[in-house]
C-alpha cells in the first residue's frame, strides 16, 4: 500500500511536538515515519542574518526543501533514508545519524512545509494545529528557558524579530489550504480523536 503522507505545520509552540507524541504513542515504531523540517536546515554560513546580525532560523529560505522532497519519495518508494542530526551548531551537542524507516504512515512537521510546491503537493493530508499568541508566547517562554537556557530578553527578541513575522508571512497564509485545523489553546483530544478515526479508515481501506 501506498505510504500516506500527513503534514502537520503550525506557529512556534502551538503544539506539533505534543500531536506528535500522540501519534507515535498510538502506532507501534514500524507504522509510523516522522521527519521534522528542522533536521533539514542549511548550513549555518548560508542562514539570513537580521539587521542587528542576528541568525534569523524563521525563514523558508533557511530550509534545503529539496532534499527534503527527494529524502520523502525516497520513503514513500519504499527506501529508507539516514540523515545526520542538525544542532544549530551548539558545540554541546555532538551530531548523530537518524535512520528514517518506511512505514505505512509518514508525517513530516514543520514551521514552513506548506510554502514549498513540490513537498506541498505530496501530502494525503494537510493539518494545521494553532493557539492563540498569547498561548503561544507562554510556552515559548517557558521551553526556552528551560531547554535552550535563553533569557527573558532573548526569547522576547526572537519573537517580536523573527517568529511573529514568519507566523503572518508564511504561515497564516497557508491556513486556509489546509485539510483540519486542530485547535490547541488548552487540549486537542476532539480533534485528535477524529484524526485517528480517520487514519484507521485510511490503513484499514
Amino acid at each position: 500500500m501506498k505510504p500516506y503522507l500527513i503534514g502537520i505545520a503550525g506557529g512556534s509552540a502551538s503544539g506539533k511536538t505534543t500531536l506528535i507524541k500522540r501519534l507515535q504513542d498510538t502506532y507501534a515504531p514500524h507504522e509510523i515515519c516522522v521527519i521534522s523540517q528542522d533536521h533539514y536546515y542549511k548550513p549555518l554560513s548560508e542562514q539570513q542574518t537580521d539587521s542587528n546580525g542576528e541568525v534569523n532560523f524563521d525563514l523558508p529560505s533557511g530550509i534545503d526543501f529539496k532534499r527534503l522532497v527527494r529524502d520523502v519519495r525516497k520513503l514513500q518508494k519504499g527506501n529508507p533514508v539516514e540523515i545526520v542530526e542538525y544542532t544549530f551548531n551548539n558545540p554541546n551537542i555532538f551530531p548523530k545519524p537518524i535512520l528514517f524507516q518506511p512505514a505505512p504512515i509518514i508525517v513530516v512537521e514543520g514551521l514552513f512545509i506548506y510554502t514549498d510546491s513540490k513537498l506541498d503537493e505530496l501530502f494525503d493530508l494537510k493539518l494545521y494545529i494553532e493557539a492563540s499568541l498569547d498561548v503561544m508566547l507562554k510556552r515559548r517562554m517557558k521551553r526556552d528557558a528551560v531547554e535552550r537556557g535563553m533569557t527573558k530578553e532573548q526569547i522576547e527578541y526572537q519573537w517580536n524579530e523573527h517568529v511573529l513575522p514568519a507566523y503572518r508571512d508564511y504561515l497564516l497564509p497557508y491556513k486556509e489550504n489546509v485539510d483540519l485545523i486542530i485547535v490547541n489553546n488548552t487540549h486537542f483530544e476532539n480533534s485528535f480523536r477524529v484524526l485517528l478515526n480517520h487514519l484507521s479508515s485510511v490503513l484499514s481501506s
